[in-house]
């Protein structure tokens, strides 16, 4: 009998453990998934997007909260720059004062902010933090800033692609003519030294194409124009950008 009693004894105790085990299990399951982009690489004076999004298995509600908080380089300091609970709160202090904007939607899982004018001083690394209970434990990623300036090799091949999609449909346009009137040119010589005479219809014809001639001829010196204005456009650009580096 005492030994039934002590078995009765160890099942029942290990209820709680199960229990412990059980609910512990369910933690996991509730647990959220955010994601983050690793690396984020962006350019003085441009606005950055620094991604988050995230999966819950329970509805969204008024209780959950985003916290992006930023760590400079070199350095175990962290500050708060941007709270979401309903509302968005970024900081009216320190560095990203006025700087942050929200470009999230928390009903399609994204918790993404923004940078505006972002400086060589921004570099760091930047948290994401979501809750929404009972969801609450989860991962919490980070995404290092890399701010560089723009160098003039970036610029003048910006410069150059634009100089390229202006210049070369004019450039086709201009031998496709200037092949036409060579050809017309030729037909023209040959008719004319086999001594062959046109009727009037003939000559009615021939004025027509005379006229659509010429409407070429306007065409290919109007493209023209367009390939030596690409091409001052280009160089001005080139000078521009050289000036200011």
């Amino acid at each position: 009998m005492q030994q039934s009693g002590t078995a009765g004894g160890r099942g029942c105790a290990l209820f709680p453990l199960l229990g412990v085990l059980f609910f512990q299990g369910v933690q996991v399951v509730l647990s959220l998934e955010i994601k983050a982009d690793a690396h984020v690489r962006g350019y003085v004076g441009e606005k950055i997007k620094l991604k988050c999004t995230f999966k819950s298995t329970s509805s969204v509600t008024d209780k959950l909260t985003i916290d992006w908080t930023y760590r400079p380089p070199s350095s175990s300091r962290t500050e708060s720059i941007f709270h979401y609970q309903s509302f968005q709160y970024p900081t009216t202090a320190g560095t990203f004062r006025d700087r942050i904007s929200w470009v999230g939607d928390v009903y399609k899982g994204d918790a993404s902010i923004s940078i505006s004018s972002p400086t060589l001083k921004d570099n760091g690394t930047f948290s994401c933090a979501v809750k929404n209970p009972p969801d609450v434990h989860h991962n919490i990623p980070v995404t290092e800033l890399t701010v560089t300036e723009r160098g003039f090799g970036t610029m003048l091949s910006s410069v150059a692609l634009l100089s390229v999609l202006v210049f070369l449909p004019s450039a086709v346009v201009v031998v496709l003519l200037l092949v036409r009137m060579v050809r017309k040119s030729a037909g023209l010589q040959k008719t004319s030294k086999s001594g062959y005479k046109k009727s009037s219809i003939e000559v009615s014809d021939d004025t027509d194409q005379e006229e659509g001639d010429d409407c070429m001829a306007r065409l290919c010196v109007r493209c023209a124009e367009c390939l030596v204005s690409s091409c001052h456009f280009s160089v001005h650009c080139s000078c521009s950008i050289f000036l200011h580096t």
